[in-house]
């Protein structure tokens, strides 16, 4: 075939353009890979989701994106429908983490590999990798940003009395974090420096299941009302924004907040919106930032290094044992945000505008 020289510089011109744009010159259609997320009840989810999405595309991939509104039979017939349609990667936020053996030895069986992102898979040994955040070390943040919280709002006061909030107990993420909390307030309470009048300090009372905050609120009502007739409450840990909320609701509606009864600090997770705008009007203390952005980036680099034949960057090959096998996992780094640096860390970054918060 005879080119034209004119031709050739057309061509290869468009291409320079191209990648300057930080686009590929010509995409390559490497295939589809399945992405299966527990919910939209949470808007971290949906951020995790479209992060995805968006970094896949990019790199070449369609993405089959879909969510199982915390239905766990939805989920697995999700999953099952991705595996069935070809997919060459699957990355999976469970829902329960211990119900997915079955339909992960029919991905390995079909050579598909399988990411754990941000929850950990439990009893298979077809969990090729995980993508998370340090979780233990979010629940020591969550901790330390308590008894901050404690010493800035009740200085004078000895022991102080929390309740503690554990998330779900399908979740293997609840009891790092919890652990990482318990890690800093055990020893607080063995020295009586803080109590905990219900006596409830075990997952097995303290979990939540499904994140629920309505659950939160009403285990809250119920603890306030059988153990505070003539006390104040000044704390409770919160593993996660949606529960904070739901504990709020349910000390505002006592009076905690107005008049001399001062707002208990209530930590969180995930900095969602009216999270955020509740710490900024001085009544969520603290939350605990997961740039998904930075946790979706690890991932689609982790899928794409793996689908071309390489081994993917890991940084933890010891910590999270699901019980048949130890995933090779990558920790990113979570952030405390609280009134001080809520701008900064959220406004600054990108992750949120400033309208958005108002």
């Amino acid at each position: 075939m005879n080119i034209s020289r004119r031709a050739l510089l057309a061509v290869a011109g468009a291409a320079s353009a191209s990648s300057l744009m930080g686009l590929p010159a010509f995409a390559a259609d490497k295939g589809k890979v399945g992405i299966a997320m527990p919910t939209k009840s949470s808007t971290r989810w949906i951020h995790d989701g479209e992060s995805m999405v968006a970094q896949f595309k990019a790199a070449g991939y369609d993405a089959d994106l879909q969510y199982a509104e915390d239905d766990i039979p939805t989920q697995l017939n999700q999953i099952e429908n991705m595996i069935t349609s070809g997919v060459k990667a699957l990355i999976i936020a469970a829902i329960d983490g211990t119900t997915l053996s079955n339909a992960l030895a029919n991905a390995a069986a079909a050579g598909i590999k399988v990411i754990a992102y941000d929850r950990l898979i439990r009893q298979s040994k077809d969990v090729d990798y995980y993508t998370t955040f340090d979780n233990f070390q979010v629940g020591v943040l969550q901790a330390n940003s308590l008894v901050a919280g404690l010493k800035e709002r009740f200085p004078g006061v000895k022991p102080w009395n929390i309740e503690l909030f554990g998330g779900s107990p399908d979740d293997n993420n609840a009891f790092f974090f919890f652990d990482g909390a318990m890690s800093v307030l055990k020893p607080m309470i063995d020295a009586g420096e803080i109590a905990v009048p219900s006596g409830q300090m075990d997952m097995k009372v303290c979990g939540t299941l499904r994140w629920d905050g309505a659950v939160a609120q009403s285990r809250m009502d119920n603890l306030l009302s059988s153990n505070y007739g003539d006390k104040k409450l000044n704390g409770a840990l919160s593993p996660y924004d949606g529960l904070s909320i739901g504990i709020l609701s349910s000390v505002k509606g006592v009076g905690y907040g107005s008049g001399d009864m001062k707002m208990p600090v209530v930590t969180g997770q995930d900095c969602e919106i009216p999270s955020i705008k509740s710490i900024i009007a001085g009544e969520q203390y603290s939350s605990i930032f997961k740039d998904t952005r930075e946790l979706a980036k690890v991932t689609v680099k982790m899928v794409d290094t793996v689908l071309s034949g390489g081994t993917p960057e890991v940084n933890d090959t010891k910590t999270y044992d699901n019980g048949v096998k130890v995933v090779p996992s990558y920790l990113l780094k979570p952030v405390p945000v609280d009134k001080s640096n809520w701008k900064e860390v959220l406004v600054g970054s990108g992750y949120y505008t400033e309208d958005q918060l108002k």
